[in-house]
């Protein structure tokens, strides 16, 4: 069981491997999707009832670094959270070879940290989880060389951008890569970009263990 703080607000930010077909409608059957962050929330939210704690999914199938930046103010800020979470990273790589109109490593870094820089601004406070972007396989042998010798740079730079922020570093690549030897990476990985929903629950999982320590320590 992980202890949250009164009034917690635990705001999921990213593309569609946050997004998890989220509602976008008052229906609260479908408001968090079904993505890692729901199975989170679900969990959290039931162990926490007696803390008016809430659980915010903002991801947005397609995002890049730069749509994340370009929604800022309504899709974070003016949501006032004290735990952010973010995974961010793939979309970059993809419409790069697709339209060369993703963010290279550095330009990815330096919009990140915008964002950080203005979270802290509001809320010095705010607990910072910086998720690694990850990759599976793909069957089109091009773009799986592609993704594969690209991926590294940005999961880099966002442990990199994780420990100069003090934030928790959620790595998600070895906990996949593990897995390999034990079943098709496609079984949790399906198109080599979104998860199964075993994929979903092993990344919930490795993130309640992550963030766990801190937390529960602020």
């Amino acid at each position: 069981m992980i202890k949250l703080k009164e009034n917690d607000v635990i705001l999921f930010q990213g593309d569609s491997i946050t997004d998890g077909n989220r509602g976008r409608n008052s229906d609260l059957n479908h408001v968090h999707g079904h993505s890692y962050q729901y199975m989170i929330a679900a969990e959290l939210s039931t162990d926490n009832l007696d803390k008016n704690v809430e659980f915010i999914n903002r991801g947005i199938s397609g995002n890049r670094i730069s749509d994340l930046y370009g929604r800022w103010k309504e899709d974070c800020l003016n949501l006032k959270p004290t735990v952010l979470s973010i995974l961010i990273g793939v979309n970059d790589m993809i419409f790069n070879w697709e339209h060369q109109s993703g963010s290279d490593p550095d330009r990815y870094e330096k919009i990140y940290r915008l964002l950080l820089d203005e979270v802290l601004s509001e809320n010095p406070d705010t607990l910072l989880v910086i998720m690694e972007p990850f990759f599976g396989d793909k069957k089109e042998e091009d773009l799986d060389k592609f993704f594969k010798e690209g991926i590294g740079a940005y999961q880099k730079k966002a442990k990199k951008i994780a420990e100069d922020y003090n934030a928790v570093f959620v790595p998600l690549q070895d906990l996949f890569d593990s897995y390999r030897e034990k079943v098709d990476i496609y079984k949790l990985i399906w198109d080599g970009v979104h998860p199964t929903t075993i994929g979903h629950e092993l990344i919930a999982r490795r993130w309640k263990e992550c963030v766990k320590e801190k937390l529960e320590n602020r």
